[in-house]
């Protein structure tokens, strides 16, 4: 029993950083700092796809953050969820600072999310709305995008294959036309790098007469020259 517990705290709060490796903590100051406090900045794809909204991120998609974004969503290392959710919450301030908004995760497909055991985004999306209401902005999350159909494996595609893997797979679930029109949408994601999902998640949102106010990410391209950049 006591083995069986060690192995499932292994998991929830490991006992290495997982940026850096670190012994003895899940996540370090210096790490937690690359991921929550670089800087929102605003990034884009290169090239950018037709119908790609505004997008902001938190850090850039290299080092420390890699590392930890892969420890949460491929491991299964939920304590990370808090860190990230954080750092998500940040972006989606530059995206919309106030107001009412409904924070929509850009669904993952479900044989990835049934091998990984947890949906990753889902998790650290409810994270980031819970962080906004704190400080008094009223945030829901809402999971109301699906991809209908079967899509191919992303990684090894190119920017036009992704686009073109992902046209029309992503859809509203049956009944989210009422609430994809209640409030202005931020898209939400762990991580930006062609776009592709990021323009099929508002096309799905748009097809039903929703309005996305931008697009909010973990992670972008490191090296970006275009927009500002703001403390989170």
């Amino acid at each position: 029993m006591r083995g069986w517990w060690r192995e499932i705290a292994g998991l929830v709060f490991p006992a290495e950083c997982a940026g850096c490796g670190r012994a003895r903590t899940g996540l370090c100051e210096e790490c937690r700092a690359a991921v929550c406090g670089a800087g929102v900045r605003k990034v884009r794809a290169d090239p950018v796809p037709e119908g790609l909204p505004e997008v902001w991120a938190a850090a850039g998609y290299a080092d420390e953050v890699r590392a930890v974004l892969l420890a949460h969503k491929e491991r299964g290392v939920t304590g990370l969820a808090r860190p990230l959710g954080e750092a998500l919450a940040g972006a989606v301030r530059a995206v919309a600072p106030g107001g009412v908004m409904l924070l929509v995760p850009v669904p993952s497909a479900r044989r990835a999310v049934a091998v990984r055991g947890h949906d990753a985004i889902r998790r650290i999306t409810l994270v980031a709305a819970r962080e906004l209401r704190r400080d008094g902005i009223r945030a829901r999350a809402a999971a109301v995008l699906r991809q209908g159909r079967a899509v191919a494996d992303q990684s090894g595609l190119s920017a036009r294959e992704r686009l073109e893997n992902l046209s029309g797979a992503v859809t509203g679930r049956p009944g989210s036309g009422r609430l994809l029109k209640a409030a202005p949408v931020v898209l939400v994601d762990d991580l930006m790098t062609t776009g592709a999902s990021l323009v099929a998640a508002a096309r799905a949102v748009e097809a039903v007469g929703g309005r996305v106010a931008g697009a909010a990410v973990v992670a972008g391209p490191r090296d970006e020259t275009q927009g500002g950049r703001l403390g989170v």
